[in-house]
């Protein structure tokens, strides 16, 4: 679900970012007449894409372990140990769900361990965790000492 989460955040910012670099390459004068063509830029398209998920979610993984979509689920990209992932890690883990997402699950499927880690979590040594939600600060469990 937060890969969906972001799949769709990322989309629609990239979604418009395309069609304000490309909208100026659509329209054609033709005398009188001005015509917008869309022209699709076939599987570049696909490549640029997939460097913007991957540039986002090695981002997100390595400053805090949580992508939006994370946030939102309450879980994290942690290290085996629960520490925050380093660079190498997130980047490889992120590869993975930006250009191979679909062989990366069945295979994780597959080959699932009790850890039920995708191909790429095991080959960055990286797991996906569940928060336990923060205890309110309540008048009641705060204490106040002197110094």
């Amino acid at each position: 679900m937060a890969w969906l989460v972001d799949f769709i955040i990322v989309s629609i910012g990239l979604g418009i970012l395309f069609v304000l670099v490309a909208f100026p390459f659509w329209i054609h004068h033709y005398g009188n007449e001005i015509t917008i063509e869309y022209r699709n830029i076939g599987p570049s398209h696909y490549f640029l894409s997939s460097l913007v998920f991957f540039a986002y979610w090695t981002y997100f993984e390595f400053s805090g372990g949580q992508s939006i979509g994370k946030r939102l689920l309450n879980i994290k990209t942690a290290d085996l140990s629960g520490n925050r992932v380093d660079i190498k890690s997130a980047a490889i883990e992120s590869f993975g769900k930006s250009f191979l997402l679909p062989i990366d699950v069945i295979l994780g499927w597959i080959f699932s361990n009790e850890k039920r880690q995708r191909i790429f979590n095991k080959v960055s040594n990286t797991i996906v965790i569940k928060l336990k939600p923060r205890e309110e600060l309540r008048p009641e469990n705060i204490r106040y000492t002197k110094d």
